[in-house]
């Protein structure tokens, strides 16, 4: 293996992977806490929602970010695995008025900048927008 290899250690318990944290472990598991698909989907919009800050800072927009949500869907007829089908990131945001058409050209940079995004399946559709909050 190279030396830029991370390494997360996953603790079995009950049946259950739980990944460790200093306050409490996360259960990976649907049914009692995130399941490792929501996880990914989370992953995909945080790191969308850092990249789009990045490339908002970068092209001199000042904005607020409030929240981002992601919504997704599963293959449940082609597939037996039921893999992520589409991904929507949302991100909710201030930006003043005459700036916000730039915001929202910005959104285009996410996917090709963002390396959970550029690791998962390219037959995943993934698909950004920006709602502008007061």
């Amino acid at each position: 293996m190279t030396e830029n290899v991370k390494t997360i250690t996953l603790t079995a318990n009950d049946g259950n992977f739980e990944l460790q944290q200093e306050t409490a472990n996360w259960t990976l598991r649907a049914d009692q806490g995130y399941s490792p698909v929501q996880m990914l989907a989370s992953a995909a919009a945080a790191c969308g929602g850092y990249v789009y800050q990045e490339v908002l800072e970068n092209s001199k927009v000042p904005f607020e970010m409030k929240k981002a949500e992601v919504a997704y869907t599963r293959d449940e007829v082609d597939n037996k695995a039921h893999p992520l089908k589409e991904i929507e990131l949302t991100f909710y945001l201030q930006v003043p008025a005459d700036l916000q058409k730039k915001a929202t050209s910005c959104l285009r940079l996410i996917n090709r900048n963002c390396p959970v995004v550029q690791s998962l399946d390219p037959k995943i559709t993934i698909s950004e927008k920006a709602v502008f909050v007061d």
